[in-house]
């Protein structure tokens, strides 16, 4: 699964103009799904995957939402937009849930979800965030197969409930710039049962590199493909 924003103004609450460019590029994690599950059809690893991309472009519009609006989720949750730039937690959070609906052994998204992941780790790394030892220590060995590089992070009961809301159920952003990454994984793993396996991939990061690289291209590195690929086989191996 990966977050597909085709493009990221930031919607009413708009980003700087400076470098918006780059935002053809939030829909990295959709680019990882897609070509992760490719690549798992075509060495035939023998799994029945399900690839869930949900996609969208944030813009400024008359209809748009709003910083303040309350929104239903498909799950039945509400949530409260803060900020409308915190919208690709939204779409993957559907996206999460209708995943969880059919009971699958496991989910793994992938996304460019947050600055603060970068500031956190840089461009080398993608920030690990998982109910599941099983699938952390799938996804870290098939980082070191890959050189798709993740690094563990943690999310607790204190970042669930920094996202609690007080006009709904949930808010879409924590209680400030802080552990950032960690909050948007906790948003999200509100939308997952406790009982399925899951995790998820902040790779804001690697996903775009200003110069060429051994292991991708200059502009978008298509991070994450590979990574899910491996750890799929790792799974069912």
């Amino acid at each position: 699964m990966g977050k597909g924003i085709t493009f990221d103004s930031g919607g009413i609450s708009l980003k700087p103009g400076a470098g918006m460019d780059l935002m053809k590029g939030d829909m990295g994690g959709a680019a990882a799904g897609l070509g992760g599950g490719l690549i798992a059809a075509r060495l035939k690893v023998p799994v029945n995957l399900r690839v869930i991309v949900p996609t969208a472009e944030n813009m400024p519009d008359g209809l748009a939402v709003k910083p303040a609006d309350v929104i239903t989720m498909a799950s039945g949750k509400t949530v409260e937009v803060l900020n409308t730039d915190a919208e690709g937690r939204l779409v993957l959070a559907d996206a999460l849930w209708y995943a969880g609906r059919d009971k699958p052994d496991y989910i793994i998204d992938a996304a460019t979800l947050t600055g603060a992941c970068v500031v956190a780790l840089g461009s080398h790394f993608a920030g690990l965030m998982s109910n599941s030892g099983t699938l952390i220590d799938a996804i870290k060995q098939a980082g070191g197969e890959t050189f798709e590089r993740v690094w563990h992070l943690p999310v607790v009961d204190e970042h669930m409930e920094e996202v609690e809301g007080t006009w709904s159920d949930l808010k879409n952003l924590g209680k400030g710039r802080e552990g950032g990454a960690l909050t948007a994984a906790a948003f999200l793993a509100h939308f997952v049962d406790d009982e399925t396996p899951w995790a998820h991939l902040d790779i804001a990061g690697p996903a775009w590199s200003n110069s060429a690289r051994a292991t991708g291209p200059k502009g978008g590195t298509g991070f994450g493909a590979r990574l899910m690929a491996r750890a799929v086989q790792i799974l069912v191996s």
